[in-house]
Parts: C-alpha cells; structure tokens; sequence
C-alpha cells in the first residue's frame, strides 16, 4: 500500500494510504475528532491525498457542539428504549446544551427525566461506536417509515436541492448538503442498538461523554411552526469534565439568584400587569429612581459629546415606514396598522425615520457636520410570546437613540468618537469585560438587504477598520447586518460571565439616499451631497439595559444607582429625631435617604435593609446622639461604630460621587 501526503496542523506529513485521522491523534485523549478542509469529521474519516488536517479538542467550541449532539443521540435512544412509542424530531447542540424534541401521548414529568438519565448512563457506560453510512433518499424512507418527522425532513432537502437550511428549525443537524447518512449506535458486537438520520459528526463512542445532566422538559411546536403539532423538548448539557459541569450548574444557580424578573418583584421595581399586555413593563417608584438616573447620566453625556436632543411622536404614517424600508424589510417586527380617519398609522419601531425629517427640514451646510440628533424615543416592537422575557426582551421600550449626519470622510471619525462613547459609558455602570461584533450582510440573501455591493463593502470596511484600532477582540457575525447597513455590537460579559449584546453602531448609506430621504447638504464647492447616516444606541433599550444590570449586580446597585442609598435605623424610638434631623442633611445634598422607625427590632431592620441591598445604613443609639456620631453599617455586614456625622455624610457623598460599587 503507497503512501500518500497530507498536511497536520500545517506540517506536511506521509502517511499510509487507508489511515484514518483517529490514528494522527492516538496520543491525544482530548481530540474527539478532525477538520479536515475547513469542515468537521469523525475520527473515523479515511485520509486521502492533500488533505489538510487539524485536530478537534473536546473542549473547543466545535468539540463541545460534538459532544453535546453525540449526547442529545443517547438522550434520544434512553427515550426510545423506555417510552418505544416516541416518535423523533431534531436534537441539535446549542449553547451551553442540547436539545431533543419527542412526540410522545403524555407529556414528560421529573420522574422521566431521572429514568432518561439513569439509562443514558447505562448507555454511555456500554461504550457504543457512533458509525456513519450513507443511504439513498429511498433507502432512507424504507429504514424511517415508522418516523413521520423524519421523512418530512427528507422531503424538505429534496425539494430544497439538497440543502433544508432555513426550512426546519434545527433540521441541517439531521440533513446537511448533498447525500443522506445515518448514524448508528454499535454495540460491541456490531450489533445496531439504535440509529438516527444525521449528518454528523459524532464521538467515536459513548464512553467519550465525560458528564451530562438533563435539565428539563418543555412544549416546543415542531419546527418552531405554532401551526405544527406540539412536541416535547428535552434539554440537557454536556461538558468535557465533571468539573466543568459542576461550574456550569453553579452559573445556572446565581444566574436563577440573579434572575432580574424576580429581584424586581423582591425590589419593587417594576412588574407588567396582565391588564396593560405582555412584554409591557411599568415602573415603581423605585425602579423609576433607577430609570430616571439613567437617563440623566445619558442624557448628559449625549450633550456633553456633541448631539442635541430631539422628541418624536410614537406613531406615524404608514408611508413613512415604507420610504424608509422598515416595512418592507421589518414589517413582521411591527404591528398592525391603525384607522385613524381613513388612512393606516404605525406605532414606530425606529426613530431613525423621523430624524430623517428633523434633517431634511431646511437646508443643511457641510459646516454643520456631523449633525448628531439624540433623543429617548419610545418604540414597539410585535415580539412573539415565547420570547417575551422581562425586561429583556419586550414590546415597548425606550431607546436612546441617535443619529450622526456626517460626510463620507468624516464617518471613520464618528464611529470612533461613538465607540469610545460607548465604552466609556459601560464602564461607568460597572461593565468593563467586552469585546466587539460585526455584523455583515449574507450575500447569499440579496433580497434581506439594500445597497449596492460597492457601498457594502466601503462601509463594512469602515467599521471593521475602526474596531481593529480599538484593539478588543473583534468576531465576526455573517450575515447578522440591518437590511441598510452593516453595524458592530458590544459584547459585554456580566459578573457571572454571560455575555449580553449592548451597545450598537450602525453605518446606513442607504437611507439617506433617494429614493428613500433623499437627504442632502451643501458641501464647500456648492454641490448638493448626500451624507452617510451612523445610527447608534448607547444604551440600546433602557428597559433592558436595567434588566442587564439588575442581573449584574445581582440587585445590589452601585449607591448612585441605588433606588434607596441610606437607612437610618434608630436603635430605640427616641433616637428617631436624631436621624430624621440627619436625613434633613443628607436630603439637602441629593441623597436618597430614609428612617425605619417602625416597631420591629433594631436586628430585624437591619435584616429588611440589607434585603432591600441599601448600600448605607446609619444606626443611632445613646452613645451615638451623644458624641454626634452613627455606627456606620455597609450592606455587606461591615459595620464600624462611633463614626462622626460629618466624616460618615463624607463617606456617602464620595461613594455616589465616584460610583464605586460598596
């Protein structure tokens, strides 16, 4: 047998012809499979000349995605083996898990899962070999006919050319491009224990599943279709040890403490009343302290960075959203139109197109530019119901949103000018671990974007110039640009290290063109010029921002967020005066402050301040009123006594002053 070349992790290298990569990589117990060409194989794949070969880490990215799909596999054959008369969807890696989804007569309960589990494990301990074989579409049909929702997604690639993207939620995991393969489970006899329609890859055995759990069950349609018949989806995780499925549980447990739906409830924040409507969030004194400190700080900083502030109503013409392209290109995002005398109205989802307006309201000069239009615009959004979710992800919001008019030459300026802005602006609330995205247009979807080529590329490169200077990380987002323009999205990573989408800077040449606004300025030889428009959002949604934070800071704000910086907490009734002539103070320099002077305990107070996470709390006894001094106590449980008024009203101001968190 000749021996042919391939090349390793970039080193040329001659192997036996008929070497599998599993034989490239037998001193590595890590590697759980190959690229080979820039796409992922089984350890199983058979080298041919030319190829160029990498290895797959069980705790990479991909490495992780395989065995959480190799996992979902056993999940999906303990179902089958326990409940025969399970039907199979899809069971796709997503992050952090996987998933499964069943038709099933009853609906799974926690007694299930613990019987899936057990017998997964059973599974895995037997070490079965995933292997691969190709079959023809009939071939596939005859071995599935008892799998309804299998067949369907074989006739989805074939009237799809081989190819069901897009046409199945989850469905290219089972049918990718070109021909059919099914994945069978071997015992260690070669006996098939069971098998599935997929495209791969997979573990080379079950033994490879270091740790997993099953999480929960849940309704899903089928395809995420409401139309469809309701499945149930099993979730589950996979990790490469014990130890990091351990962490990942405990991150499951403080994001659960953290949950910003329930410490708003526990804060009296806010809360969305049935009556108002989903995804419609009201704000309680409190949360509207929080919401009004926000806006403050971002309506000052606007100001001080150069934009003017704006208002524009919430609805509008429906013409105008189609001179715009929102509803041609968003319409599913917005809702219905209102009669209002014999012409339709929309609630608006952007702002962008009536600062359009505010621009073109009189003649505009090059030395205007840039032309920076802000204001807290209200907009709605029609968000299905199963991804409403608190303050995260809702109807109604307030966006602080702006709009840079600049010239052509002045828009690498502007970007960085707004960057810089947004960074500095994060840091300030605490969120300082960030990197950057870009978001690009699909190519392969002309018809999901305006604009010519050349102007994409022109302002892809704009962006992507600017955010290579800011030396954060940069990662890439194909395909997930506005239908005008390409935009860059701040990753910020939170306290627990998940990741939220923040700010965002768009670069729009589309808009301002006609036949759209038709936007012009006079530039300094007397030709009308057409500007390019950067749309950016600093806070994006103050509605989420906040949910963002509530999580972050797990509800104990920083003492200049917090609703309530100071509890005065008299140690008996006649050290009550003492305090409220304190506060009297501490009012006067725009603190928020207040006195417990109910009938509980001086140690149960306490308790029902730290509940509340109060940053400051200033006990007063005998002692206390006597030498004009408080025991300073801090949420944490830190408490110093005898500290004089004057040196503790210092402490407070200087905490809210420098925004440091106590």
């Amino acid at each position: 047998m000749s021996d042919i070349q391939i090349t390793v992790s970039s080193e040329g290298r001659s192997v036996e012809e008929g070497t599998k990569a599993w034989q490239l990589f037998a001193d590595s117990p890590d590697v759980i499979a190959a690229r080979v060409g820039g796409e992922l194989k089984d350890l199983a794949y058979p080298l041919v000349e030319g190829d160029e070969v990498e290895p797959v880490a069980i705790d990479s990215a991909d490495g992780r995605d395989i065995l959480r799909h190799s996992t979902a596999h056993v999940m999906a054959q303990a179902v089958q083996e326990l409940f025969p008369h399970a039907k199979l969807g899809i069971g796709p890696p997503i992050v952090d898990g996987f998933y499964y989804d069943f038709d099933v007569p009853e609906p799974f309960v926690p007694e299930d899962l613990v019987k899936i589990e057990s017998r997964m494990r059973k599974i895995v301990k037997e070490g079965q070999k995933f292997d691969r074989r190709e079959v023809s579409d009939d071939a596939a049909r005859v071995e599935l006919a008892d799998e309804p929702y299998k067949l369907e997604l074989i006739g989805l690639k074939s009237t799809a050319t081989g190819d069901v993207e897009g046409a199945a939620e989850g469905a290219s995991v089972e049918v990718g491009e070109g021909g059919l393969t099914i994945y069978d489970n071997l015992k260690r006899d070669g006996s098939v224990a069971w098998g599935d329609l997929c495209r791969g890859p997979h573990l080379p055995t079950t033994k490879r599943i270091p740790a997993f759990k099953l999480m929960r069950s849940a309704a899903a349609y089928w395809r995420g279709n409401e139309n469809n018949k309701q499945l149930q989806r099993i979730y589950g995780t996979a990790w490469e040890t014990k130890e990091a499925l351990d962490e990942h549980l405990h991150r499951i447990e403080e994001a659960q403490r953290r949950d910003h739906r329930r410490l708003g409830t526990e804060l009296d924040l806010f809360s969305f009343p049935d009556e108002i409507g989903s995804g419609l969030p009201v704000f309680h004194p409190k949360g509207g302290v929080i919401k009004r400190e926000m806006e403050d700080y971002v309506r000052r900083r606007h100001i001080e960075e150069g934009f003017e502030y704006v208002g524009t109503p919430h609805v509008a013409k429906e013409g105008l959203f189609y001179t715009s392209g929102h509803l041609p290109y968003y319409g599913e995002g917005m809702f219905p139109a209102l009669d209002m005398d014999g012409q339709d109205y929309r609630l608006k989802a952007m702002n962008c197109p009536m600062h359009n307006l505010i621009f073109r309201s009189r003649q505009r000069s090059y030395r205007e530019l840039p032309l920076r239009l802000f204001e807290f615009g209200h907009v709605y959004r029609n968000e299905k119901s199963g991804v409403i979710h608190g303050l995260t992800r809702v109807r109604g919001f307030a966006q602080d949103d702006s709009h840079s008019y600049v010239t052509p030459e002045q828009a690498p300026d502007e970007i960085r000018h707004l960057l810089d802005f947004v960074l500095s602006l994060l840091r300030d609330f605490g969120l300082d671990d960030f990197y950057l995205e870009l978001s690009t247009r699909d190519d392969s979807k002309p018809d999901k974007f305006i604009g010519s080529d050349a102007e994409w590329e022109v302002a892809t490169k704009v962006l992507e110039d600017v955010c290579l200077e800011s030396g954060l990380e940069l990662v890439p987002d194909p395909g997930g640009a506005a239908y005008y323009g390409p935009k860059v999205s701040v990753q910020a990573r939170d306290a627990i290290g998940r990741t939220w989408q923040m700010s965002t800077i768009q670069y729009d040449f589309n808009m301002p063109s006609p036949p759209r606004f038709n936007l012009e300025y006079v530039a300094a030889d007397g030709s009308r010029q057409q500007p390019v428009m950067i749309h950016s959002a600093k806070f994006g949604s103050i509605e989420r921002f906040m949910g963002v934070l509530v999580e972050h800071y797990a509800g104990a704000f920083p003492p200049w967020l917090a609703p309530v910086q100071v509890v005065g907490i008299p140690v008996a009734e006649r050290h009550a005066d003492y305090l409220y002539d304190l506060t009297k103070r501490l009012k006067t320099l725009g603190i928020r402050v207040e006195v417990d002077d109910s009938d509980e305990r001086m140690q149960k107070k306490i308790r029902n301040a730290q509940l509340q996470k109060v940053p400051f709390m200033l006990i007063a006894g005998d002692n206390d009123v006597e030498g004009d001094a408080v025991s300073f106590r801090y949420r944490n449980g830190e408490q110093e006594n005898g500290v004089p008024v004057d040196d503790a009203v210092e402490r407070i101001v200087e905490a809210i002053r420098s925004r440091v968190q106590v």
